[in-house]
């Protein structure tokens, strides 16, 4: 840091400390290293100023609001769970961590809505709106370990949206600081509502780049009166994404749909003891849900018959509930083998086989390990790199194979991120999507809502 960089970092802990509770605020490196990075397997360069763990929203406009006085960044974060460098935090910036603020503020059954604050994980939701007969349906595969207020950052997806869309689908209203520390309320209770401009819409997805949510109106929706899973197998994953080609095309629309590819059940295997690898080059796990669930079933079955070497069903949660777990064990059994970079990339639905051979391309002319699993029935892919972990930074070779993956979607009709978001992995790529005009209205947007950029600089955009 530069003598003045000193000085601001200095009068930003002596107001943070003199306005905040003791144990709001870390600066020791020891205790704020644990928050300089996300689980995306990229590291910035340094270690965070400080970290302010926000008990409520009153702690997150006191940080604001002298952060934005002084222009110092700040990174927001929840559980540190995110795939794309969102969260990662180097020299000078201040972590406002909100996995504190963790309350189910209210849960209303019968108008089917919860208001949560940002640091309630995903999961906990889930099984307390299952109290009354309902789900949150955004089912991301890090349900257990991640936020509400990470997965709107992000507009996660997961497995059930397919069905049941991403996080911006359940997503009502939110309540927000601006980076100059003002709240705003976006949104509504209601189901519909068209007022003004959908800044909750907006919000969701942004990245911690245009403020910092305090709590969310989210959704909740009747659990399911039956559901069944169907197990396929599949000579190769190229062929798992043509079954579910022919799924797509039968007007199939199953809540999920999960293909796997036979390294990554490789890697469950070592990992768990289990024997899938052995069953075939490729597993789609299927479910279908509602009062047509059996009979959806039976279509599914049928038409994957003629692509699967096996095809199972089951209707026992237990089971199901088996499967399920080692498809959300994909990401940590990989972890096992080295350090991960993960991609999330979507094609048009019918495109899902051509962007599966894309990938198996560039893993083979850049000679890097790339596993490979999807949300099959709406497109996205997470090709997962696999690196050396004691070798410094990313390689070449890997920015190289990213790259002509991240071409290839954009070639095929599709995206750089279907729900990880852009984060600090796929900066360089953004402008080629959007285009320049559209990447000049997005950063003038970014002026509107955070005019010295102190809001997560560097991600996004």
């Amino acid at each position: 840091m530069t003598v003045t960089q000193l000085g601001t970092a200095e009068a930003l802990l002596t107001a943070l400390s003199r306005d905040l509770p003791g144990d709001a605020l870390i600066t020791s490196p020891e205790a704020t290293a644990p928050y300089s990075a996300d689980r995306s397997g990229s590291r910035p360069d340094g270690e965070p100023l400080a970290v302010v763990r926000a008990a409520n929203a009153e702690h997150v406009r006191t940080t604001l609001r002298h952060a934005h006085a002084l222009r110092v960044p700040v990174v927001p974060r929840g559980a540190g769970t995110g795939l794309s460098g969102g969260a990662n935090a180097g020299t000078g910036t201040v972590v406002l961590d909100l996995s504190r603020m963790n309350r189910i503020l209210d849960l209303d059954p019968h108008n089917q809505i919860a208001v949560v604050e940002p640091g309630v994980i995903t999961a906990e939701l889930d099984r307390a709106a299952g109290e009354f007969g309902l789900r949150y349906a955004p089912d991301p595969a890090s349900a257990a370990i991640s936020t509400i207020g990470g997965n709107i950052a992000t507009n996660a997806g997961g497995l059930r949206c397919a069905k049941y869309g991403v996080t911006r689908d359940a997503v009502l209203g939110l309540d927000t600081v601006l980076a100059d520390g003002t709240p705003i309320r976006t949104g509504r209770r209601t189901v519909k509502g068209v007022t003004g401009y959908d800044l909750t819409a907006l919000l969701t997805g942004s990245e911690g780049t245009l403020g910092v949510i305090t709590a969310a109106t989210v959704r909740l929706r009747p659990l399911p009166e039956s559901t069944a899973t169907v197990a396929a197998y599949f000579d190769s994953f190229a062929e798992g994404a043509e079954a579910v080609s022919a799924l797509t095309a039968a007007r199939l629309e199953p809540s999920m749909a999960e293909l796997v590819d036979g390294p990554v059940l490789g890697a469950v295997d070592d990992a768990q003891g289990t024997d899938l690898r052995a069953r075939g080059g490729a597993l789609l796990l299927l479910q279908c849900d509602g009062r047509a669930a059996a009979t959806e079933t039976e279509l599914a079955v049928r038409l994957l018959r003629g692509h699967a070497t096996s095809v199972e069903t089951t209707a026992d949660p237990a089971e199901a509930d088996r499967l399920l777990t080692a498809r959300r064990l994909a990401l940590p059994a990989l972890e096992r083998l080295g350090r991960v970079l993960i991609e999330d990339i979507a094609v048009p639905r019918t495109r899902l086989a051509d962007a599966v051979r894309e990938i198996d391309a560039a893993a083979e002319r850049h000679d890097v390990r790339i596993f490979t699993f999807a949300h099959a029935a709406d497109g996205n892919l997470h090709p997962i790199l696999v690196l050396d972990p004691d070798t410094p930074g990313i390689p070449g070779a890997a920015w190289r194979a990213a790259g002509d993956i991240f071409t290839a979607a954009l070639r095929l009709g599709g995206t750089l991120t279907g729900e990880h978001g852009v984060g600090t992995l796929k900066r360089r790529w953004l402008a080629d999507e959007l285009g320049p005009e559209q990447h000049a209205l997005q950063q003038r947007i970014k002026a509107a809502f955070d005019p010295h950029h102190i809001l997560n600089p560097g991600k996004a955009l």
